[in-house]
């Protein structure tokens, strides 16, 4: 009996520290029912602070072989530095030497059909001139690239000469200008009944079949190409051939869901065709209400151009003019939007036009009737501050549009000048820090998606499929 009793004793487990801390709070708790309230405050506080030591030992041990004696933790900042956190790389371009024919051929041939006596030698960069018109980016990029890389300091983009470190491949192509190449003729003149020696769908076909012959197009079905098609006409022939790359567009109008989107391509700004405003904010100087010059019959959307101006044209301090482009135009509606408070947008044959853009240089708040317009850089702009929206139907509402107008303020007018002399930079492509940088700002973002294209399609053995990644329609993922 005793020796079992003694066996017993020797199997009793010893007390864990578990054990002793239950007894010691088992204790504690005991006296604390004696103690003043301030005695059982710290002590109860005293517990939860051993508890805690206790659980952190056993569950989260720290290794002190992570730390460096000589690591400095001033700010935030000097850990990403300390840990090689590596800075955002440049967007590498890489600037394609096309055949003369898509690029000084298109300014040499616009010239001699205007009756231009050129050599065939008179080739050079510096002595063929880009002639002015409204689509003009396609000119102002390739000239961008074509700059020092000093001169292209604060750029985006950075172009490389080894086509291996590109990320984007810019194609200079004139394609705007290639579709003005040839005047319009009056029909049944002898001008027009001859055969152009100049053919932009010939020169349309001509560009992809040398692109599609090309190392870097072939790699990537053109993805990562970069082409500008500001004209809503321009590359029509060849659109779907080219729908892949990243097309720099005035606006959707003329393209389907399937060729074009917010998603892949970029929004830029026509060139203006007016003076850029010299004078400060202020309505003073502004006596006309709205002002607007332009073709009154258009197609398509542009048919309620035609309704505005018969309800407009008889209005007190609305001028309301129908013109086509020309110099003298372009001075009249200098004139024009400088001493007017607003000036109208409608859509044209598709949904923008120039005219919003020299209004905006010109200080001249914008009024957009145009329910399917697309601006460009939206991310960086608030085009709410600087420009009144009217809905086509409410437009076209006999006293509507004058009535709306004539409420605002005098102070709310100024406030828009403010901002539209805030964004004008945007919108002038011979700014160092202008529209130019921020088409390529622009062109960066499309990068991850770019990227996720190609690889993607690397792994599905050259089958078509529907991506949840390509857009279904003019301004959204269909699928997000």
């Amino acid at each position: 009996m005793n020796e079992e009793a003694e066996d017993t004793k020797a199997r009793k487990p010893k007390p864990s520290c578990f054990s002793h801390l239950t007894t010691a709070s088992q204790t504690l708790f005991s006296a604390m029912a004696r103690k003043p309230l301030l005695k059982q405050t710290l002590a109860t506080l005293f517990l939860l602070f051993v508890l805690y030591s206790i659980f952190n030992a056993f569950f989260h041990p720290t290794d002190s072989s992570a730390f460096d004696s000589t690591f400095s933790f001033n700010s935030a900042s000097s850990v990403l530095l300390a840990s090689g956190y590596p800075k955002s790389p440049a967007i590498k371009v890489f600037l394609y030497y096309l055949p003369r024919r898509f690029t000084h051929g298109v300014i040499r041939h616009h010239a001699l059909a205007r009756g231009a006596r050129i050599s065939d030698e008179h080739d050079h960069v510096s002595s063929l001139k880009y002639p002015g018109h409204q689509h003009m980016a396609e000119w102002y990029l390739f000239a961008d690239l074509s700059r020092t890389d000093s001169e292209r300091a604060g750029s985006p983009v950075f172009r490389v000469s080894d086509p291996e470190e590109a990320d984007f491949f810019f194609v200079p192509f004139f394609s705007s200008l290639s579709l003005i190449v040839n005047p319009v003729r009056p029909p049944g003149s002898v001008a027009a009944l001859e055969k152009p020696v100049y053919s932009d769908e010939e020169n349309q076909d001509a560009l992809v079949e040398w692109l599609e012959e090309q190392e870097y197009w072939k790699r990537s079905n053109g993805r990562d190409h970069v082409i500008v098609a500001s004209d809503p006409n321009a590359m029509y022939r060849v659109i779907d051939r080219i729908k892949n790359c990243v097309l720099l567009v005035s606006d959707f109008g003329r393209l389907r869901p399937d060729q074009g989107s917010l998603v892949k391509d970029v929004v830029v700004p026509y060139s203006h065709r007016i003076k850029t405003y010299a004078g400060d904010v202020g309505v003073a100087d502004r006596k006309t209400l709205l002002f607007f010059m332009g073709n009154r019959y258009r197609k398509e959307g542009g048919k309620i151009r035609d309704i505005l101006f018969q309800i407009l044209e008889n209005e007190k301090d609305v001028i309301i003019k129908h013109g086509a482009q020309s110099r003298e135009s372009r001075r009249v509606a200098s004139q024009g939007m400088h001493t007017s408070k607003f000036c109208l947008h409608p859509a044209g044959d598709t949904p923008s036009a120039c005219r919003l853009f020299d209004a905006i240089v010109s200080l001249c708040v914008p009024v957009i009737v145009s329910d399917s317009i697309e601006l460009p850089f939206e991310d960086a702009i608030d085009y709410r501050k600087i420009v009144v929206f009217v809905e086509t139907t409410s437009a076209i509402t006999p006293g509507y549009l004058v009535s709306k107008l004539r409420s605002v303020s005098p102070e709310r007018i100024v406030e828009y000048q403010k901002e539209l002399k805030e964004v004008k930079r945007y919108f002038e492509y011979e700014d160092r820090d202008g529209t130019i940088n921020e088409i390529w700002r622009q062109v960066s973002k499309k990068l991850p998606l770019i990227k996720l294209m190609i690889n993607r399609e690397k792994r599905l053995f050259g089958k078509e499929t529907v991506c949840s990644c390509v857009c279904t329609n003019q301004s959204a993922i269909s699928t997000l």
